[in-house]
């Protein structure tokens, strides 16, 4: 068959390779780790890691990888769900012919056209390759889910899809719940009546227990979470995923010597994982210490603390496997901490460099870098260029108006000094410019040329703003 054709038919499917997923926005690196981490951990869905990392490996360039990925998939799909393995290897499948297309495998890739054909053939009366049921639905739920939040609405209604027509299901009752939870936009009652429906309907499932006792505290009912806790807890000691929720419920709750155990028997199961869990535990802990009225031997209390908080940091950082962005930047500032700057300062100058990072990992950075430079090594110069690289890069978040305001208030500072400071009247005008106030841009921009006449990008950023009110004036 010839090889558009074939490209043609596989365009049908509804996989990873189908749902648009930008590997623009998401941190690969980081969506590698938190993949690995729930495929080993004994998460209810590792199948639907196994088939999004496999996704990932293709994006990277790892095609015999990303064919592993799919195999291990398979081969847990079959064996726990051999009744209906047919349904809810639609999926699996469809990235299966993808990555043979990809490689030039025509012969494999039209192989698995031919096996969803058969599959979806009595399941529906759509597309000839594929077929919109619940555990389609489902799985591209929590696929979105894993990536990016801005994914989180459209998982939301993936989940709703899937309860449309299975409506008693506890996977798509926590995937619509999580969902909600990571939106932050809905009101708490729903979001604990559906958690408490998936406890209801499947009392045994430690995967909807641990989440439930999360959110229960915020409505006041702190002893049924810690019944929701210790239950799973005792059960699933062979469940590094449950423990690992546990343990956040407990370090929430400060009770953190709890905590710390729990994940100390994950790390047992998976070694390469929750180092940095550990880590915060322990950093935890060193904080609640100085709060605490001093008592025999707190100093050296507090050593050990530091000990062993930077041990597990540093069995993070070192481990390519679960060093994410967000445990490096709690590693340089657990060092910032301590006062081991030249550590931190590593840390700091590796993440700036780093190339083809998400939007919003990248502006976390920035901002992270960008507070250490300014009150670490009094680099004025420095930080403010990193806080404006954060502002500059166009994705809303929360690291970028942290950016803006920390600008801003560096900004006003130094103007009430000195009303003529160059670089304030600059970056004021930035600011004003990339928050679309135009007028004031303006206003700053030309502040800013009367001290700073030759300064190019101020130039070019107030011609910019005079032609586009001009071309607004003329329409």
């Amino acid at each position: 068959m010839p090889r558009n054709a074939l490209k043609e038919k596989l365009k049908q499917l509804h996989c990873h390779f189908t749902w648009d997923l930008q590997k623009e926005t998401v941190d690969l690196d980081d969506l590698t780790y938190r993949l690995q981490d729930s495929s080993n951990a004994g998460a209810v869905n590792q199948a639907t890691s196994y088939n999004q990392l496999a996704f990932v490996n293709f994006l990277q360039g790892n095609n015999e990888e990303a064919i592993q990925n799919l195999k291990e998939a398979e081969n847990i799909l079959n064996g726990n769900h051999n009744d209906e393995f047919e349904r809810i290897s639609i999926i699996t499948y469809g990235n299966f012919a993808w990555v043979h297309y990809h490689m030039g495998q025509l012969t494999e890739a039209q192989s698995y056209l031919n096996k969803l054909e058969m599959i979806c053939k009595p399941l529906s009366d759509g597309p000839r390759y594929t077929a919109m049921i619940p555990e389609v639905y489902g799985e591209k739920g929590w696929s979105l889910l894993k990536s990016t939040a801005e994914y989180y609405e459209e998982a939301k209604e993936c989940f709703e899809k899937a309860l449309e027509e299975d409506p008693d299901n506890t996977e798509w009752i926590m995937g619509y719940t999580t969902a909600l939870s990571q939106l932050e936009s809905f009101s708490r009652t729903p979001k604990s009546d559906r958690q408490r429906q998936a406890v209801e309907l499947d009392p045994d499932d430690s995967m909807a227990m641990v989440p439930l006792a999360l959110k229960l505290p915020d409505f006041n009912e702190k002893k049924e979470a810690n019944g929701f806790v210790k239950e799973p807890a005792q059960k699933a000691t062979d469940l590094p995923y449950v423990l690992q929720y546990a343990a956040k419920f407990y370090r929430q709750k400060r009770a953190v010597e709890k905590g710390i155990k729990l994940l100390k028997e994950a790390l047992e199961i998976t070694p390469n994982f929750f180092h940095n869990e550990v880590a915060m535990c322990y950093k935890g802990k060193r904080r609640n210490m100085q709060r605490t009225p001093f008592c025999r031997n707190h100093h050296c209390l507090l050593s050990e603390l530091i000990i062993q908080c930077k041990y597990h940091f540093e069995k993070t950082y070192e481990n390519s496997v679960s060093s994410t962005i967000k445990s490096q930047l709690d590693f340089a500032n657990f060092c910032e901490v301590i006062g081991d700057c030249s550590k931190a300062d590593e840390i700091y100058s590796n993440l700036v460099k780093l190339k083809n990072t998400c939007p919003e990992s990248m502006q976390k950075i920035c901002f992270c870098a960008g507070l250490f430079e300014l009150h670490h090594k009094k680099s004025e110069s420095d930080a403010i260029n990193l806080l404006l690289k954060g502002l500059k890069i166009d994705y809303d978040s929360n690291e970028r108006k942290m950016c803006q305001k920390e600008l801003e208030n560096w900004a006003d500072g130094k103007l009430c000094r000195y009303q003529h400071d160059g670089k304030a009247l600059g970056v004021k005008a930035l600011v004003y410019q990339l928050d679309g106030n135009k007028s004031k841009a303006i206003e700053y921009f030309q502040k800013a040329l009367m001290i700073d006449p030759c300064n190019e990008e101020y130039l070019s950023a107030l011609c910019e703003l005079c032609l586009s009110i001009k071309s607004q004036n003329d329409d």
